[in-house]
């Protein structure tokens, strides 16, 4: 489970203070936004950790003692808590309880970008497992129903599409879309129907396909013959993945490929 949805299960029964950097000057470890809830047993989330989040941690379980007291509290690394970082963050602290859920349901949302993800196959369930921890929804589709876990990150749902690039017409705009099924059949009429959606909507802004150089080129003769021009099927990356990599082990290909989406979300 996620640090929101972990965070609120426990303040339906609970109390906890919630540590939110509401500003920043300078080089910080994290950025404004970022949060901490900090309960009697435990926390949740983190604003960066070291000596910056040990002292959060103290204060708020001084709040809790109390019951109460909201506060906005300077920290400068350098000179109050020897950090080498050498900024400032302003810490909010807040008492919530179970009334607030509502409020902190809407607020806690972080920025998130949709994957489309077709194939079910070994990287794909690796992927899944990396993204689960990540800012990102999961449309997941494969044509086999029966390939999908049973267990799924919170933000996964799955879908069953016969054929599998039917799916491609009603994706959310602004889709990342990942390709890897277990046919190259089905590879290559999910990239051209991402490239006729792209064609006539423009709104797909990356589209990755796996495999190796080899494979691509055969594509790029095939959809040249569909009748996709050299533009139009630039917009595919092949091999996907931050580039260096060479292992070719599921769980590392997965890594490789988130990677590579985190550098496309907006800060």
């Amino acid at each position: 489970m996620n640090a929101k949805p972990r965070f609120l299960q426990r303040l339906s029964s609970e109390v906890a203070c919630l540590v939110t950097i509401s500003a920043t000057r300078g080089s910080v470890p994290r950025e404004a936004g970022a949060w901490m809830a900090v309960l009697a047993d435990t926390t949740v989330g983190t604003i960066g950790g070291g000596h910056l989040e040990h002292d959060a941690i103290r204060h708020a379980r001084d709040i809790l003692t109390r019951g109460g007291g909201d506060e906005v509290l300077p920290y400068p690394l350098g000179p109050r808590l020897g950090q080498c970082c050498g900024g400032e963050v302003l810490l909010r602290y807040e008492y919530v309880t179970a009334p607030d859920i509502p409020t902190l349901t809407a607020r806690l949302t972080e920025p998130i970008q949709v994957v489309a993800l077709f194939g079910g196959g070994h990287v794909g369930r690796a992927l899944v497992q990396v993204l689960g921890n990540l800012p990102f929804a999961v449309r997941w589709v494969d044509s086999r129903d029966e390939i999908f876990p049973a267990q799924l990150p919170d933000n996964v749902q799955c879908e069953h599409s016969d054929p599998v690039h039917a799916a491609v017409a009603d994706l959310v705009p602004q889709s990342r879309v990942l390709i890897m099924s277990f046919s190259h059949a089905e590879d290559l009429d999910i990239v051209a129907a991402c490239l006729a959606r792209q064609r006539a909507q423009g709104d797909l802004p990356y589209v990755g396909l796996i495999g190796s150089k080899t494979k691509w080129a055969s594509f790029r003769q095939q959809l040249e013959a569909r009748g996709f021009f050299a533009d139009e099927i630039a917009h595919v990356t092949s091999p996907i993945g931050v580039p260096g990599i060479a292992d070719k082990r599921p769980e590392v290909i997965a890594v490789g490929v988130a990677a590579q989406l985190l550098q496309m979300v907006k800060s």
